[in-house]
């Protein structure tokens, strides 16, 4: 096990950046593939693929996501453990994430058909469209045991500092993703069914890699299993992950709703919206690079009880969010064209792209912050608090302006939904935290 370094001010520097560095490459690579995948199906001769796998997308941000605490909650217990220096612990935090994300991949399997039947009546798409989303939808959706169970693994390795494994995960998954990409879709030319099965290879290979590393660094735990099936400490774990999950909700109902709402402006909106989203996902992961390292060493710390260093790894994580926000928004002032361009060969969207892209850039400044403070509060596994934060940005600042936008088929209305939301997490989050360092004893 990794001991805590001394926690002077240069150490808290390198530690924090030996951490962010794998974390920014490794989830770069996330949305890298993301945009790969929509430069691919942007090329193809028919824009409905494009389209589709964008709905599509929405039903597995919802289905995959919730469940996103067994990364974010395994982060904070796992990183608190080794605070508290529990060896035993940390096992078995491993052992009980999984065994519950087993159960719960059962569950999405088992229930993929309804699933695909409540998403897709619910969402707004031409049914060329909805065709080539169910396509990716019961190709992807075989992937959810390894999926869930990355989260996992990726969860546990931040929380011992090992950003590095959850890199090599990402990149054997991300450059698998990309080839089986270009073999489906442009030699067997299985358009969004060949998209879904190029994902959920991938996500089975990044598994086959956890657990590999796994065994490097823990060797054979010696853990019985009927301290893993535990239903008390199980259910325990499951309290704990409510109102993260709550929040894991509320966010990406915003987008679901975002993008829903931007499918009954037309084809071309939906897919011009898509572009952009896909622009604000890739600098969002960039950013969570950061986040996930003040997830990491915000549990350790608050597991020794060390307020300062706490205040201190905020601190730095808000500055390096920003600066990276504002890096990206230079390239994007600089080099727009070019960029859309790798994304879709259809003028028209590039048109529209350019139309809509100041909003993104403006989004970008408010939400670095709120993706810090995220970080910040599930290492403290403070997870009512980023219930409360994501409940108030979503239901009276996102929602009554995404609906007027609806109402009006104006998608610069619709646009500063998306402003507000982010406006709101970060103002509300940051209150929050001054008022938990302030409280905070020691």
């Amino acid at each position: 096990m990794n001991s805590p370094q001394p926690t002077t001010t240069l150490s808290l520097r390198r530690r924090f950046f030996r951490l962010a560095i794998p974390n920014i490459l490794s989830n770069i690579t996330v949305p890298l593939v993301g945009l790969v995948d929509t430069a691919m199906l942007g090329h193809l001769d028919d824009i409905r693929f494009l389209a589709g796998v964008a709905l599509a997308a929405i039903l597995f941000e919802f289905v995959y996501w919730t469940f996103g605490f067994l990364r974010m909650s395994t982060t904070g217990m796992t990183a608190q453990a080794v605070g508290r220096d529990d060896q035993h612990g940390l096992a078995l935090i491993l052992y009980r994430s999984l065994f519950l994300a087993a159960l719960f991949a059962l569950l999405i399997l088992l229930l993929q058909k309804l699933l695909a039947w409540i998403g897709f009546g619910l969402l707004s798409g031409t049914a060329p469209v909805e065709a080539a989303g169910r396509d990716y939808f019961f190709a992807r959706i075989w992937d959810a045991p390894a999926t869930l169970a990355n989260f996992v693994f990726l969860g546990w390795f931040l929380g011992r500092e090992r950003s590095d494994y959850a890199l090599y995960m990402t990149i054997v998954a991300n450059i698998a993703n990309v080839i089986l990409d270009y073999i489906f879709l442009f030699e067997l030319h299985l358009a969004a069914y060949g998209a879904g099965l190029a994902t959920m290879i991938a996500q089975y290979l990044s598994l086959a890699v956890a657990i590999f590393l796994y065994r490097r660094l823990a060797g054979k735990a010696t853990i019985a299993w009927r301290e893993v099936i535990d239903f008390k400490a199980l259910l325990d774990m499951l309290k704990l992950n409510v109102d993260i999950t709550i929040r894991t909700l509320g966010l990406i109902s915003a987008f679901a709703v975002f993008t829903n709402f931007s499918a009954t402006l037309g084809v071309a909106t939906l897919a011009a919206n898509a572009v952009l989203l896909r622009i604000l996902e890739f600098s969002a992961y960039f950013i969570d690079g950061a986040a996930f390292a003040t997830e990491s060493l915000c549990g350790i710390f608050y597991g020794q009880k060390n307020k300062a260093m706490l205040a201190a790894v905020l601190r730095y994580a808000l500055l390096i969010g920003e600066a990276f926000a504002l890096g990206i928004i230079a390239v994007l002032l600089l080099a727009p064209v070019p960029f859309y361009q790798l994304l879709t060969s259809h003028q028209n969207i590039i048109d529209l792209v350019q139309k809509y892209d100041l909003y993104v850039l403006i989004v970008l400044v408010f939400g670095a912050p709120a993706y810090i403070y995220d970080g910040f509060f599930i290492g403290l596994l403070r997870g009512r608090t980023l219930r409360n934060s994501m409940l108030v940005s979503t239901l009276p600042l996102f929602l009554p302006v995404a609906l007027l936008g609806w109402y009006i088929q104006n998608n610069h209305v619709l646009w500063l939904s998306m402003l507000a939301f982010m406006i709101g997490r970060a103002g509300t989050l940051w209150w929050a935290s001054r008022t938990f360092l302030r409280d905070m004893d020691g």
